[in-house]
C-alpha cells in the first residue's frame, strides 16, 4: 500500500521515513518529493509498505504525531487525478 505523509519538516530524510514506518512492518520504498529546480523538499513524501495491514496500523498510529518537530498528516495515497493539458499563451 502506498502511504502519503504531509507537513514534513524540510530536514526529514527518506531514511527518517523508513525508520518511523519500519516499526510497523516492511517498508518497500520511501520517497520525499523535492523541487526539481532547487532540490529542496516540498514537505511531503510517500512510503510503500508490502502489507496493507501493517500500512493501516502505521497510518492510524502515526497520523497527527510529531516527526522532527512537525505534526505530520498520514493517510492512504490516492491516485493522482488526471490533469488537463497546460495551455501556454504567447
Amino acid at each position: 500500500m502506498n502511504i502519503y505523509i504531509g507537513n514534513l519538516d524540510y530536514g526529514v530524510t527518506e531514511e527518517d521515513l523508513r525508520e518511523a514506518f519500519g516499526e510497523f512492518g516492511d517498508v518497500s520504498s520511501a520517497n520525499i518529493i523535492t523541487d526539481k529546480f532547487t532540490g529542496r523538499s516540498k514537505g511531503f513524501g510517500f512510503v510503500e509498505m508490502s502489507s496493507s495491514d501493517d500500512a493501516n496500523e502505521a497510518i492510524e498510529s502515526l497520523n497527527d504525531t510529531d516527526l522532527n518537530g512537525r505534526t505530520i498528516k498520514v493517510n492512504e495515497a490516492k491516485p493522482r487525478a488526471e490533469r488537463p493539458a497546460r495551455r501556454y499563451q504567447y
